[in-house]
């Protein structure tokens, strides 16, 4: 019978050759604890690769002394950061660009097969690392922002951060054929050049037709050469998403990146029947496309069947300054916004937006005033004696385990189905911009700046 992908020696041969190129470059710099990995290689000396990158020499060295007290600490929302390393985007926004290739839950719900339903809605949850592997981070989400998407396949997204410490956020999407919806909690591990991403998250999507529920377990995310080198990201590990209806499951084995950049970008794995017998599988590079083909209860391919590709990115447009697709843009723009736009909206973030417009100086103190509300914010509802309360989502009693802590659980509320009916049916037109519309998540009001 096929080895499922993990736990077998072929993942841990893998893991060790990554783990000896990172000691072919380590310490040669002379800072304690820093690593410098060249994905393209392991040819190239460690200080000529620390030379490249974003920062200037100056500016690695004064962060670098700035983090080194981090180390071996969760940095989620401790650290104060540079906007020279931002991209125009919340983390909100980002958790809307898994509805790029929504098609493929429409395959999915329509499909009578069982696994080939599971090819498809892996492989949906795969499209999103090609933008995931973005090396700009984007904004955290203030207390209370929310984020809004309509305008593409029927599809309503609404993303809401529910809590501050810690970071919490929640999204529920719908259109005819599914309702997603995730309670995402990162956490993190700062190593002084590189960061592991833990995502600690329930994610559950439904489809509609048989109303079967799938629940996904993602692998951990490593950004590689954050202060010295140049920055990439690499998820190894196991991707689980399975049908809690009825117990089949796919289980993909995301590979890291080895010697000359050998495994990177692959994924390879199968789906099994609720026996645990592979029935298809499936590979690709998460960066590309996936393939899929049924397989015998040895994981071969069965005779007369070829392999056939079920998911391909989308060209991208062609040096594109953060490196956002074409969807990453809608995203970002209002072609995508719904009729009367919350003020708590992330497009209207004034950081954000003078980011956009390249005006770095600008964008860090809009960020700063910005995080002195909310603190100012933070003091008022404790003065009060109150505390926040998320306005499209309810937290729960329940507690979900997952490989790296527990979660709180947040659940959709149904209260912006009702609030987006009433704007949608109402005859006004307010034009909602970056110039006509001030940000505004604040449950007190728009708080006063603080010296």
């Amino acid at each position: 019978m096929a080895q499922k992908p993990g736990g077998g020696g072929f993942f841990s041969s893998i893991a060790s050759s990554f783990s000896s190129l990172k000691n072919q470059v380590n310490g040669l710099l002379g800072y304690e604890g820093l690593e410098v990995i060249n994905p393209e290689g392991g040819t190239e000396d460690a200080e000529v690769e620390a030379q490249r990158g974003r920062w200037k020499q100056e500016e690695r060295d004064s962060y670098w002394r700035s983090m080194q007290k981090y180390v071996g600490a969760d940095i989620t929302s401790m650290v104060t950061l540079p906007v020279l390393i931002f991209e125009p985007m919340t983390m909100l926004q980002k958790m809307a660009e898994l509805m790029e290739y929504s098609h493929l839950l429409e395959l999915a719900d329509e499909c009578e097969d069982p696994h080939m339903r599971l090819v498809y809605t892996a492989s949906w949850f795969i499209s999103v690392y090609y933008a995931l592997q973005r090396t700009w981070k984007p904004f955290n989400p203030i207390l209370g922002e929310t984020y809004e998407m309509v305008n593409h396949c029927g599809i309503t997204f609404i993303a809401e951060q529910v809590s501050h410490h810690p970071p919490i956020s929640a999204a529920h999407a719908e259109n005819e054929h599914f309702v997603y919806d995730i309670t995402s909690k990162v956490k993190t591990k700062f190593l002084g050049n590189s960061v592991d991403v833990y995502p600690l998250g329930r994610t559950r999507l439904k489809l509609k037709r048989d109303g079967v529920i799938l629940e996904l377990v993602p692998p951990p995310t490593k950004v590689n050469n954050l202060i010295f080198g140049r920055t990439w990201i690499d998820s190894p590990g196991e991707m689980v998403l399975t049908n809690l209806t009825t117990g089949d499951k796919v289980i993909l084995l995301f590979q890291p990146c080895g010697w000359f950049g050998a495994g990177r970008y692959e994924v390879d794995g199968y789906v099994y029947n609720s026996a645990e017998e592979p029935k298809i599988l499936m590979t690709g590079k998460w960066n590309q496309s996936m393939s899929y083909q049924p397989c015998d209860l040895e994981g071969e391919p069965l005779p007369n069947t070829e392999l056939k590709e079920v998911w391909k990115v989308a060209e991208a447009p062609a040096d594109d300054k953060f490196q956002y697709t074409h969807f990453a843009h809608k995203v970002n723009s209002f072609t995508t916004a719904p009729k009367k736009l919350l003020p708590s909206d992330s497009r209207l973030r004034p950081d954000r937006y003078a980011l956009e417009m390249g005006d770095l100086s600008k964008a860090g103190s809009e960020k700063s005033i910005l995080e002195e509300k909310q603190r100012a914010e933070k003091k008022m509802r404790e003065t009060k004696g109150q505390e926040f309360v998320p306005k499209w989502f309810d937290m729960t009693d329940q507690i979900a385990p997952t490989p790296w802590g527990d979660l709180e659980i947040y659940e959709y509320n149904g209260k912006y189905t009702e609030h987006r009916a009433a704007a949608d049916s109402s005859s006004t037109v307010e034009e909602v911009s970056i110039t006509t519309t001030e940000f505004n998540p604040w449950q007190f009001g728009n708080v006063a700046e603080t010296s």
